[in-house]
C-alpha cells in the first residue's frame, strides 16, 4: 500500500504567523523572504524587492515530518516556491505540490475552503492527513461526501504552529492505516485544536 499522503500548508502549521510579532517563537529561526518572488506576488518595482515577508520556521519539523511515515506534498500558496524558501530552512527534500490553478484563493459560494476540492482531486482516493488552520465544518463535509479513503482535517492554531500533540495526531492517523484491511470509509475528522 501506498503511504498516506501529508498535505503542508506553510502558514500557520509550519509558520505561525499568529504569534506575537515581537516575539519570536522558541527553536524558530527568521527567514525574510523577498515580496515580488514567485507565489508570494508579483514584482512591483523596486519597493516590493526592498520589502521582506517574516516568516518563522522550527527546523526541528522537518526531521519530525519525515518521520511520520507519510508521503509530503506542499498544500499552500506558495506551491513550489515552498521548495526554495522553506524546505532548505527545514531540513526537507523537494516535495510534490498541489498546483491550485484557478481555485488558488477563490471563495466558494458553499463555504468549502479553496484547497479542499484541489486537495481531494489530487489524493484521487488515497489516504491523506491535511494541516492547515483554515479548515472548517463544510470541508469536513465535502472530503467525507467526495473522498472515498480515509482523510484527517487536522486543524493548527496559526498563534502556535504545529506543537508535539499534533506530530502525535498525525503519527496515530497514520498508524490507524495500517494494516492495508483498515476501513475505507471517508472519515474526515478534526484532531483538538493545538
Amino acid at each position: 500500500m501506498d503511504r498516506p499522503l501529508l498535505f503542508l500548508d506553510v502558514d500557520g502549521p509550519l509558520n505561525p504567523y499568529a504569534a506575537k510579532p515581537q516575539r519570536r517563537p522558541e527553536g524558530y529561526t527568521t527567514l525574510r523572504v523577498p515580496l515580488g518572488e514567485g507565489a508570494l506576488g508579483a514584482d512591483s518595482g523596486l519597493l516590493s524587492r526592498r520589502r521582506t515577508l517574516r516568516v518563522w520556521l522550527n527546523p526541528q519539523h522537518g526531521p519530525a515530518l519525515l518521520r511520520l511515515g507519510f508521503e509530503l506534498c506542499w498544500a499552500t500558496t506558495w506551491m513550489n516556491e515552498a521548495n526554495r524558501w522553506i524546505a532548505p530552512t527545514l531540513g526537507l527534500p523537494e516535495l510534490p505540490f498541489v498546483d491550485f490553478g484557478d481555485a488558488l484563493l477563490q471563495q466558494r459560494p458553499d463555504g468549502v475552503h479553496w484547497k479542499t476540492g484541489p486537495l481531494v482531486e489530487y489524493a484521487d482516493g488515497r489516504p491523506f492527513a491535511w494541516v492547515d488552520d483554515e479548515q472548517t465544518d463544510p470541508d469536513r463535509t465535502y472530503v467525507t461526501a467526495h473522498h472515498p479513503g480515509p482523510g484527517l482535517l487536522h486543524h493548527v492554531n496559526p498563534r502556535l504552529g504545529l506543537r508535539e500533540p499534533d506530530f502525535h495526531t498525525l503519527a496515530t492517523f497514520a498508524r490507524s492505516l495500517h494494516p492495508p484491511e483498515a476501513t475505507a470509509g471517508g472519515d474526515a475528522t478534526d484532531a483538538a485544536d493545538a
